[in-house]
């Protein structure tokens, strides 16, 4: 019996069953099916994707292959790090599960970065550099993520492997790690800016995007959001630059133009420790797009006078938007974070004992599956429909996305649901 991992069983009343675990996994089998042909390496990955989604205590290839029953790892450590078969179309296959049961439009998209801590300096990409997660400088790897939320769930899309400047610059470093030659220094900005690009190609429209202040102060990254009229809420530095009218002022002086009764007392959203209730106030501020709403956002302690406290954001909308609005965008920035904590302590997003390049991208894969899975599944247990109906009805008007294999195959499984 499939003993599912706790972060479903914990729901309460959603009436989770072994039937369902085992819904899941053949679920996860439909979405491998299509992008390992090789029937053995096929047959490994669904074994470690079960073993994701089982209690297991540490959720390395050892112990995942002592939970499938296997005498040893190598099957496992063969499916990351040299098996053949399309690691980018498996997470293809994952946008299209999450567009298939969230919908695509609407919701919010979210860019962050998580820190996966490390010994040594051969695993790809490993540096001394500063780690959210820890709070501080460690040699860490960077892992820059884009995640999906909407009607109350909210699961990782896709995940980008940050490789410092040092590495790319040392080709021999960079080859004992397999990280290929061709794929050049990139920002974390830019790889956000990739992913964003891709879930747009596979047809996903989001109210919002948000992201943190590493993002936010790209201005690469701003402008190609707003020449996609993509309306945006974007953490920015004290000292970001603006234009209002013909002058250029700092973000913190910006503060002086705002009237005494100007800020508002607003909740971004709920918390672990109730709603997140912050005073917010919003200044307008020029927009690159003709007829767009660019604005420069406020957020303070409530009660709290000191300048040091303030939070700053940059704002865009293609057409005017209420702050109550505004600020839910804002708040919704802290889904991704959930999903690191839920990915990492229920499917082990960082428990992998891998080093190589491609290593890192296929157990982020299969773990991002695995926690997709878990809250589709959650919600599923709890009688929250699929958002996109089978005529594909969540497409704009005169598009049709094609329905993907993958839905023939789980249908033919009987695993639609209704």
């Amino acid at each position: 019996m499939i003993q599912v991992a706790s972060s479903l069983r914990a729901q309460p009343g959603a009436g989770v069953t072994a039937a369902l675990a085992r819904q899941l996994v053949e679920e996860a089998e439909a979405l491998v099916h299509e992008h390992i042909r090789r029937r053995e390496t096929r047959g490994h990955a669904v074994a470690y994707m079960r073993g994701l989604l089982e209690d297991v205590e540490r959720k390395n290839s050892w112990q995942l292959a002592e939970q499938a029953g296997h005498r040893d790892p190598y099957a496992f450590q063969h499916l990351l790090g040299r098996a053949v078969w399309d690691t980018d179309g498996l997470r293809d296959a994952l946008l299209g599960y999450v567009g298939e049961q969230m919908g695509r439009h609407g919701g919010v998209l979210v860019v962050d970065e998580t820190g996966f801590l490390k010994k040594g300096d051969k695993s790809a990409g490993v540096a001394r550099q500063y780690s959210g997660t820890a709070g501080r400088i460690e040699n860490c790897q960077i892992g820059v993520f884009l995640a999906y939320a909407k009607g109350g769930r909210a699961v990782l899309m896709d995940r980008s492997l940050y490789i410092p400047k040092e590495w790319m610059d040392d080709p021999e470093r960079c080859a004992q790690a397999d990280i290929p030659d061709d794929i050049g220094f990139r920002t974390k900005p830019q790889l956000g800016q990739a992913m964003l690009v891709h879930a747009f190609e596979a047809g996903f429209a989001p109210d919002w995007v948000v992201a943190d202040e590493v993002y936010g102060r790209d201005g690469s990254l701003r402008r190609f959001l707003e020449q996609r009229d993509q309306a945006y809420v974007l953490a920015v530095a004290t000292n970001t630059y603006v234009w209002k009218g013909f002058r250029q002022y700092r973000a913190d002086h910006m503060l002086d133009m705002l009237p005494p009764d100007a800020w508002q007392l607003l909740s971004a959203g709920s918390g672990s420790k109730g709603p997140r209730v912050y005073e917010w106030s919003s200044v307008e501020v020029n927009a690159l797009q003709e007829g767009g709403q660019r604005s420069l956002l406020f957020r303070r302690p409530v009660g709290s006078t000191d300048k040091k406290e303030i939070a700053y954001y940059l704002v865009y909308s293609p057409r005017p938007v209420a702050l109550e609005q505004v600020v839910q965008a804002a708040g919704s920035r802290w889904t991704i974070e959930s999903c690191f904590e839920a990915a990492k302590g229920e499917v082990g997003l960082d428990q992998y004992e891998v080093r190589s390049y491609v290593g890192w991208y296929r157990h982020i894969t299969f773990a991002m599956l695995a926690h997709a899975l878990l809250v589709i599944g959650t919600a599923r247990a709890n009688g929250v429909e699929s958002a996109a109906p089978a005529s594909g009805g969540d497409t704009k008007k005169g598009q049709r996305h094609r329905r993907p294999s993958m839905v023939a195959f789980r249908k033919s499984r009987g695993l639609l649901s209704r």
